[in-house]
Parts: structure tokens; C-alpha cells; sequence
């Protein structure tokens, strides 16, 4: 039981791995201390204490669930000393409570822990409990272990574990737990192991964990925590495993952690810690691992590492660190991961690098390291993964890179190498990632690459290869990205690559490849991003490129294409950009175009396009650039055009278009360039153009008049009846009374939009008895919730708007406008607004009801959170998006939500996602500047919340403030790291996902941290978010390795 307490403890390492010996001895010396105090229990009467702690043990197996009941069927009669899980002392009393990994549902409430008042370990990790720990947890006083970790406990820690004296082991880390750390753990003067990791934690470390001094392992990481590491743990001289990582822990490292000469591994990642890296950390020569990325740190290396003589991991990554790397490191022969990317280091690469024969990952990436790799890491035979891009390295690649046949990742992107690919690197076949994109790299690839079984990405982009693609492509089938952009590749595609099933992305642009586009490429299911541009590819474009019905980028321009576009283009729905310009494309447009809903970008020009431009392009309301010019495109631009409110750039120059241009921004503020060269016919806003006249206008052709009297002659049928609707209604509801208001409020006046006049003021004044507090439901912006129950057992949420102040008569007014613009809202995941009323004794709105309650309410309830299940989440998320989507782009003028968190997001009997609570939103004209500051920069307010919301869905809890300015966060590093499991980042009331279910998660998940990024322009609009969970993309490997470095910064989403 207790070595695996210590296994898990081993998650808290940058990558994980074995415990080392020293930890297999505290084991067994802390285990043998738990049974010593056995024997000397008190005695009590035998058949009493066996009753009672029988009772008390039944009790609370009949408060589990059903499965877990059946689980212990064996605890069955009065003798709990054979059951199951139950271990005993001598007099026959429970001394031990083992049930770990068992998968038991149900909660602590009903455990009388005074019954089991000789219990001397306790052990309920793994299973699947919620609730809080009860305080009497404090009543068994001769307890020396207490180990409930990963389970899905909530509230907080109780302050009566402070009683529990002989404690030695105190394990509830990966749990739902919130509030402070209790000051009375410093109470606890027994206490070897203290592991609160992975919980909500929050408020500062108690500085009464100094008194803690026989305490072996601290482990705080990933919680909330935050302020400066006290001065009193630095005293902890028996201490051998301190990790704090991912808080948000400020100041710098005293020189005190000198003191802790027994430490063997510190992990302080991703915090907020600076200032210099303390040279007294080199006098902890026991020091196995140190972990200190992903904070602020400054300054140089310090020189006195070269004492860390133990060292096998030294993670200093995404810092501020400067100057060279210290000669010294070479000194550390044990060394097997040195990650020293992401900082500002300088210099060369020592060669002493070289004398490091255990290493098997070297991160030196984005750094300014410059001059040639040193021969000596030649003598690295145990490299798995090296990663030196973005430096400024000259000379060639290491001769013998893959000498020992490990490698898997070699990445070395955008630095100055020059010469051949070496023949290390040809026979590497465990290679799985290859990045040498951005060199001057040479040389033939048919005979420079080898047959790599293993590979599943390769970007040999922006260098000066030459030479075909080889047969050799077939031996790597699980291939997913291949990018050889802007080289001289000639010849024709080899038909192996159309065998490539898993391939995501192919980009073979900027080279001088012949040919054509066969129909064998339809075998590329999954493929994202086809890029061939600039080459020299013939003949006409494949109908089968239409089963590619995951395609997002497809860019075939600068080619010698020909024929016509084929119509099964519009069966690839998911793209958002289409370029097919510079070719010798015919006939006309295809109307299948307006099939492509998701289209951002359209580039047809430079071709031999004849006919009309489609009306369905006026569908394709996510476009921003359309560019048309240069072809023989005539007739008129079509009305449907009107519609394209979100089009930014255009150019239809060139042509033979006529008419009228359309009256929207893109064309107002189109330079004469975009459409000159076309029929002097052509009129409108835009800049040299002559405006339009009336017989202009009529040349549209009869049909229009004619549609245009059909519909205006409908308009007044339909407003003729409507108004005698309007008549009949008033006279029926006209009152006897009129009341006289002095405020300028609307008096009793009731709009409703989907009931009859029925609903008026004083029912709902009679079914929540004046706003009782027993109909109280919750509170959001501008008022209450109250829940009322009308119209033969229809419910609705009625929320009460606060009184206004007396300068706030004009807030009524203004809000009065604004819930009249709410109501034309219409979207399946928004929450529906029926009518309100504004009254000078109570105003309201009354909504449709939610009985779930808000998001934020099923994650912290454990009963709904199990049943709010893997797809209703990934439904849920997809609901928000669309919402937000509909409401910035899709609404005119649009309305902008600004306080999107999951208390505005409520869930109906289905667990289906409804926004609500716009309350704290505006409505924003279309030429106000708050709406060009707020959409008109990429990356607005939307995405960054959206991310939040979405991640706690995945987390089942908060997330935190993962936007920050800080440098480290950048990267999103303050939550994740490149060791860390997608899997231990999800809510663990839940069973992992399989299947689609996986799929969905690992696509939120990807979309969620790329709506965190710090700068802006990286984030994804709400419409490519839309587009994004819209598409079910396979997995490329098994879900349990998904790692979240290998989700941010993923190509497809920007």
C-alpha cells in the first residue's frame, strides 16, 4: 500500500520514471512504523468493539452504490476481521481499511469513524468517492496512515486532522479539494509524507509546516497556491521529495535550500519564481532531479552544478536564463535529460556535452546559441530526443547523431546548417519526428533518405533538396505530416504517397513537381492540409478530390491545372481555404461552391473562369477574402453578395462584370485596383466607380420586378392580417383601469413572443407568492431567479431586476432596448427569452427553465458530474461555441456576451448547453468602436473565455487564470508541461474516454488551449472553433499517450 503511494508520487518528475532505491527504503521503514502500534492498542472488549465496528462498517457500505455493495458481499455477519479489505490486531479489533483501486461510488458521510477507534491505517485511493472529508476523521487517534488519494472528494481540508498525532502518512492529493491548507498540519509532528497535489487549493503554505522536521516527502503541486515559499520549509532538513510545482508561487530561492542536504528531488515548475538561480543549490550533492522550468528565473547557470554529481534530470527550460552553458555540465556523468530550451543562453555548445554518455534528451531549442555542434556529441549513443531549432548553429549535422539506433526525435528547424543529410540520420529507422525546416541543407533525397518504419512527421521545408520522391515513402505508413515546401523536388508524385491512410498533412509546394492529380488521392481520408502551389502539376483537378471530407486547407494554385472546377469540391465541407489561382481553369463556377459554409478564404483568380459568378457564393457568410480577377467572369455581381458581412478583402477586377457593386463594407472601401478592367457598366460606392443610376439598376432583368412585386405585394397581405391580429388582441385584453405613471416606464405592458396574453403581471406575482425566497433559484446579471410554475405545470425562470436608483431611469430605458433586441435572438443554445415586463413596483424577464442549473452546478455536484458523461460534454462545449459563434458573427448588429463563465451556462434535462445571462453583455452597433476593438482584433475577448469554460468542462473544475502576460505562460507552461498526460488532466469521476468519445475530448482539449494563447492573433475565431468540433478527426495515437505539449500549437487551427 505504501509503495504505491510513493509510485505515484514519481508523476511529479518532468518526465516519469522509476523510484529510485532510497525511496523503496522509506517504504519500508515507514510502513513497519505503521504496524508497530498494533500491538500496543488498547484492549477492549472483544464482542463489543467486533459489533460495533461491524455496525459502523455495514452502515456505511449500505450508503455505496449498488455495484460497490456487490464488491463486498463478503462483508457480511459480525466478524469484520474476514472480510475483505479488513485487516486486524491481535485482540481482534480493525486496524487496517485497505479497499485502494476497487472502483467503490458513494461518499465518507456515513463512515462513523469513533466506532474505529483503533484503526491504524486507512486506505481508500483510487475508487470513486465524493463529498468531504468528515471532521470526525479527527477521532481516530491512533491512525498512522491516511491515504484517500485520486478519488473525487470536495470541500475542504478539516481542521481536525490536526488531532491526529501518530500520523506518519497523510495522502489526498488528486482530488476536488478547495480552501487553505490548514495550519493545523503543523501539528503533525510524526508526519513523513504530507501529498495534497492536484487538487484546488488556494491561499498561501502554511508556515507551519516548519514544525514538520521528520517529514520526508511534500509533494503541493498543481493546486492554486500561491505567494512566497515559506522560509521554515527550507529547514526541513530530513526532507527528500519537495514539489511545488504548478502554483502560482512568487519571489526567489533563498540561499537557505543549501540547508536541505538530504533533498533528492525539487520540482518548482511553472510558477511565478525569480531572480537568480542560487549558487547554494549546488550543495545538494543527493540531488537526482531538479526542476526549476517555466518560471522567470535570470541570470547565468550557476557554475556550481558540478557538484550535483547525482544529477539525472536538470530541467531549467522556458526561463530568462543568460550567458553561456557552464563547461561544468559535462561533469555530470549520470545525467539522462537536460532540458535547457526556451531562455536566452548564448555562446556555443560546450563540448564537454560530449562526456554526458547516459543522456537521452537534449533540449537546447530557442535560445541564441551559435558556432558548430561539437564532434563530441557523436559519443552520445543513448540520444533519443534532441531539439536545438531556432539558434543560430552553423556548419553540418553530427556524422553520427543516430550511432546507438535510438533516436526518435531530431529536431533542428531554423538555424544555418548547410550540407548533406548525414548517413546516420539515412539508417535511423526508430526516427519518429524530423524537423531540419529553415537551413541550407543539400542533397539528393531519393538517395539522402532512408526507410523510416516508424516515421510520423517530417518537415524538410525552406532548404536546397533536389531530386524525386522515392518509392522509400512507402515504408513509413504511419506517416501524418509530410512538408518539403521551397526546394527543387522535380518529377512526378510517387503513388505511394496516395497510400499514406494516416496522412494529415501534405505540403509539397514551392518545388518543381510534374504531373497531375490522381484519383488514387481520394485514399487520404483524413487528410487536413494539401498544399502543392507553385509547381507544375497538369491536367484537370480529380472529381475524387471530393471525398476528402476533412480537408481544411486545399491551395493548388500557380500550377498548369486545366478543365473546369469540379462540382464534388463542395463535398468537402470542412475547408476554410481554397485557393486554386495561376492556372488554366475553364467553364464557369460551380454553385456547388456555396456548399463550403465554413470558407474563409477564396482565391480563383488568374484562370479562364467564364459565366456568372454563383448566388450561392452569397451562402458562404464566414468569407473574408474573395478574389476573382483576372478571368472572364460576366454578367452581374448577384444580390445574394449583400450578405457576405464578412468580407474583408475582395478583388473582382479584370473581368466582365456589370451592374451595381454591393453595398457592403468590403466594396466601400475597395481600391479602384480590386475592380478595374471590367464592363464600364459596372457602378457603385467604390472608389472610381461612377454611381449607379436608375436605369442602371433596371437592367437586372424583369425577373427581379416581378420578384420584387410578388414580395412586396406579400408584405402587404401579411401586414394587413397581422395588424388586424394586432386589433383583435387589443380589444380582447383591453383593461378597465389605466394606471398613471409620473416615471417614464411602460406600465403594465407585457411583450410576449411565444405565449398569449395570459401570462400577465399578476401571475407571476401569484406563482412565486411575491417573489417568496422559496422560489429562489439563483442570482446573475441585473436581478434574481426565481423559479415559477404557470399555465397548467409549465415552468419558467422569472428573473427580478433590481430596482433602479434614481439616476438609473435611463438604465431602464436602455436595458428596456436591449432586452427587445435579445428577443430576436433565436438559437438552439441560447436560452430562450418568452417576454418581460417593466413594472414601477417589479420588473422582469421571464425565460425559458433550465432544470439542470448552471454548468458550474452539475461540475461540483459528484452525482451529476458521473452522469454528465464524456459525450454530453463534448456536446455541451460544442454548444457554447455555437452559441458564441451565433451571437458574434451570426447576429446583426451583433451582440457581444462579455462574462461567459459556467455559472452563465445552464444545461436542460439532456445535459444540453444553453448561454444565458446576458445580462452583463451590450449591444454593439456594427460602426461603434467598441466593436472594432473587440472583433476586429483577432483572438477577442470571446475565444480566451470560451477556452476557460471549456477546459473546466474537460477538468470538472476550475482551471484557474490560465491568460496570462507572463512569459511562461506564453506556452501555456503554468498549467502543462511537456510530461504531462492529457488523461491526468481530466476529470477523474469519470472513466477515460474511448472511441469517438476520445476523440471528442482530445479536439476540445486541442481548441481550448489554442483559445488561451497569450497573443491574440494565434487564438482561433468562435467560427473556426465551430468548425473545428464539427469534425471528428481519428486519433493518431492511443489516447493514454496524448501528451499536452503535443495539443498546443497545433497547424490547424489558425
Amino acid at each position: 500500500m505504501v509503495s504505491s503511494i510513493f509510485s505515484d508520487i514519481s508523476q511529479y518528475n518532468f518526465v516519469s520514471m522509476r523510484l529510485s532505491p532510497y525511496m523503496n527504503a522509506i517504504t519500508i521503514t515507514v510502513f513497519a512504523s505503521s504496524l508497530v502500534p498494533a500491538y500496543f492498542g488498547a484492549q477492549a472488549s472483544n464482542g463489543t468493539v467486533k459489533g460495533e465496528e461491524a455496525h459502523a462498517l455495514l452502515e456505511w457500505k449500505s450508503g455505496l452504490d449498488n455495484y460497490s455493495q456487490a464488491l463486498l458481499s463478503s462483508w457480511q455477519g459480525d466478524d469484520p476481521c474476514i472480510w475483505r479489505g479488513i485487516g486486524c490486531d491481535d485482540p481482534g479489533s480493525v486496524s487496517e481499511l485497505n479497499l485502494t483501486n476497487m472502483g467503490l461510488q458513494g461518499s465518507l458521510s456515513k463512515l462513523n469513524f469513533t466506532a474505529l477507534s483503533n484503526l491504524i491505517s486507512l486506505n481508500l485511493s483510487a475508487n470513486s468517492l465524493y463529498g468531504p472529508i468528515p471532521p470526525s476523521v479527527g477521532n481516530l487517534s491512533k491512525l498512522s496512515t491516511l491515504s484517500i488519494f485520486e478519488n473525487s472528494l470536495s470541500g475542504t481540508i478539516p481542521l481536525e486532522i490536526g488531532k491526529l498525532s501518530r500520523l506518519s502518512i497523510l495522502y489526498i492529493g488528486r482530488n476536488h479539494l478547495h480552501g487553505t491548507v490548514p495550519e493545523e498540519i503543523g501539528m503533525l509532528h510524526s508526519l513523513l509524507n504530507l501529498s495534497l497535489y492536484e487538487n484546488n487549493l488556494t491561499g498561501q503554505i502554511p508556515t507551519s509546516m516548519g514544525n514538520l522536521s521528520n517529514l520526508i516527502v511534500l509533494a503541493l503541486g498543481q493546486n492554486n497556491l500561491v505567494g512566497s515559499v515559506p522560509r521554515e520549509i527550507y529547514t526541513l532538513s530530513s526532507l527528500t521529495f519537495l514539489s511545488l510545482r504548478m502554483n502560482k508561487l512568487t519571489d526567489s530561492i533563498p540561499s537557505s535550500i543549501g540547508n536541505m542536504s538530504s533533498l533528492k528531488v525539487l520540482n518548482f515548475q511553472s510558477n511565478h519564481l525569480a531572480g537568480p538561480v542560487p549558487q547554494e543549490i549546488g550543495r545538494l550533492k543527493s540531488l537526482a532531479k531538479l526542476t526549476l522550468s517555466s518560471n522567470n528565473f535570470s541570470g547565468p547557470i550557476p557554475a556550481s552544478i558540478v557538484n550535483l554529481t547525482a544529477l539525472t534530470l536538470l530541467s531549467l527550460s522556458s526561463n530568462n536564463l543568460s550567458s553561456s552553458i557552464p563547461e561544468e555540465v559535462g561533469t555530470l556523468r549520470h545525467l539522462k535529460e537536460l532540458y535547457l530550451g526556451e531562455n536566452s543562453l548564448n555562446g556555443s555548445i560546450p563540448r564537454s556535452i560530449g562526456k554526458l554518455v547516459n543522456l537521452s534528451e537534449l533540449t537546447l531549442h530557442y535560445n541564441h546559441l551559435s558556432g558548430f555542434i561539437p564532434d563530441e556529441m557523436n559519443n552520445l549513443r543513448f540520444l533519443r530526443c534532441i531539439h536545438i531549432g531556432d539558434n543560430k548553429l552553423i556548419g553540418r549535422l553530427p556524422d553520427n547523431v543516430c550511432l546507438g539506433g535510438l533516436l526518435e526525435n531530431f529536431t533542428a528547424p531554423n538555424n544555418h546548417f548547410n550540407g548533406h543529410i548525414p548517413k546516420s540520420l539515412k539508417n535511423c529507422s526508430s526516427l519518429k519526428r524530423i524537423r531540419l525546416e529553415g537551413n541550407q541543407l543539400t542533397g539528393n533525397l531519393t538517395e539522402d533518405l532512408g526507410a523510416y518504419p516508424n516515421l510520423k512527421y517530417i518537415d524538410l521545408s525552406y532548404n536546397r533538396f533536389y531530386g524525386e520522391l522515392s518509392s522509400k515513402w512507402g515504408c513509413s505508413p504511419n506517416l501524418t505530416s509530410v512538408r518539403i515546401s521551397s526546394n527543387n523536388i522535380s518529377g512526378e508524385i510517387h503513388p505511394m504517397i496516395w497510400n499514406m491512410a494516416q496522412l494529415r498533412v501534405l505540403d509539397l509546394s514551392s518545388n518543381y513537381i510534374t504531373g497531375w492529380l490522381p484519383r488514387e488521392l481520394r485514399r487520404l481520408t483524413y487528410l487536413l492540409e494539401l498544399d502543392l502551389h507553385d509547381n507544375k502539376i497538369s491536367g484537370n483537378i480529380a472529381p475524387e478530390i471530393g471525398h476528402l471530407s476533412t480537408l481544411e486547407k486545399l491551395n493548388l494554385g500557380s500550377n498548369k491545372f486545366g478543365g473546369s472546377i469540379p462540382q464534388q469540391l463542395g463535398q468537402c465541407r470542412s475547408l476554410w481555404n481554397l485557393n486554386l489561382s495561376n492556372n488554366e481553369i475553364q467553364a464557369s463556377i460551380p454553385s456547388e461552391i456555396g456548399n463550403l459554409r465554413f470558407l474563409r478564404h477564396l482565391d480563383l483568380s488568374f484562370n479562364l473562369l467564364a459565366g456568372n459568378i454563383p448566388e450561392s457564393i452569397g451562402k458562404l457568410t464566414t468569407l473574408e477574402v474573395l478574389n476573382l480577377s483576372y478571368n472572364s467572369i460576366s454578367g452581374f455581381i448577384p444580390q445574394s453578395f449583400n450578405d457576405l458581412l464578412g468580407l474583408v478583402s475582395v478583388n473582382i477586377s479584370h473581368n466582365d462584370l456589370e451592374g451595381p457593386i454591393p453595398n457592403i463594407e468590403a466594396f466601400r472601401d475597395a481600391p479602384y485596383s480590386a475592380v478595374a478592367g471590367n464592363k464600364a457598366g459596372l457602378c457603385g460606392v467604390a472608389a472610381g466607380l461612377k454611381k449607379c443610376s436608375e436605369r442602371t439598376r433596371s437592367k437586372k432583368g424583369n425577373k427581379f420586378i416581378i420578384l420584387i412585386i410578388f414580395s412586396q405585394l406579400s408584405f402587404i397581405i401579411l401586414t394587413s392580417l397581422l395588424i388586424g391580429v394586432i386589433f383583435l388582441a387589443c380589444q380582447r385584453g383591453k383593461r378597465t383601469e389605466q394606471d398613471s405613471l409620473e416615471a417614464r416606464v411602460p406600465g403594465d405592458a407585457f411583450a410576449i413572443w411565444s405565449y398569449d396574453g395570459k401570462m400577465v403581471y399578476e401571475n407571476i406575482i401569484k406563482a412565486t407568492e411575491g417573489f417568496d425566497s422559496k422560489y429562489y433559484v439563483g442570482e446573475g446579471g441585473y436581478g434574481v431567479v426565481y423559479k415559477a410554475k404557470l399555465f397548467v405545470n409549465q415552468v419558467f425562470a422569472v428573473k427580478k431586476i433590481h430596482a433602479p436608483q434614481d439616476n438609473e431611469t435611463l438604465g431602464l430605458m436602455s436595458l428596456e432596448r436591449e432586452v427587445t433586441a435579445l428577443a430576436n435572438i433565436r438559437h438552439r443554445n441560447i436560452v430562450k427569452l418568452y417576454g418581460y415586463c417593466f413594472h414601477p413596483r417589479d420588473s422582469f424577464l421571464v425565460y425559458e427553465f433550465m432544470e439542470r442549473g448552471s454548468l458550474r452546478r452539475a461540475l461540483s455536484d459528484n452525482e451529476m458530474a458521473m452522469e454528465f458523461d464524456w459525450a454530453k460534454r463534448a456536446s455541451a462545449i460544442k454548444g457554447v461555441a455555437d452559441a458564441l459563434c451565433y451571437m458574434h458573427h451570426d447576429c446583426s448588429p451583433p451582440w457581444i456576451h462579455r462574462d461567459i463563465t459556467s455559472n452563465n451556462v445552464l444545461l436542460d434535462g439532456g445535459y444540453e448547453a444553453r448561454v444565458s445571462d446576458s445580462g452583463t453583455a451590450r449591444l454593439l452597433k456594427s460602426d461603434s468602436s467598441n466593436w472594432t476593438s473587440l472583433v476586429g482584433t483577432v483572438g477577442y475577448i470571446a475565444p480566451g473565455i470560451f477556452g476557460v469554460v471549456a477546459l473546466e468542462v474537460i477538468m470538472g473544475r476550475y482551471p484557474g487564470d490560465p491568460i496570462s502576460s507572463s512569459r511562461q505562460s506564453s506556452t501555456l507552461s503554468m498549467q502543462m508541461d511537456s510530461g504531462t498526460l492529457l488523461q491526468d488532466m481530466l476529470d477523474r469521476r469519470l472513466s477515460l474516454p474511448l472511441d469517438k468519445d476520445a476523440e471528442n475530448v482530445v479536439s476540445s482539449a486541442k481548441l481550448a488551449l489554442a483559445c488561451l494563447r497569450v497573443d491574440p492573433h494565434r487564438r482561433p475565431t468562435m467560427q473556426k472553433a465551430c468548425q473545428v468540433l464539427s469534425i471528428q478527426v481519428p486519433l493518431v495515437k492511443p489516447f493514454s499517450d496524448v501528451r499536452l505539449s503535443e495539443l498546443d500549437g497545433v497547424q490547424w487551427l489558425r
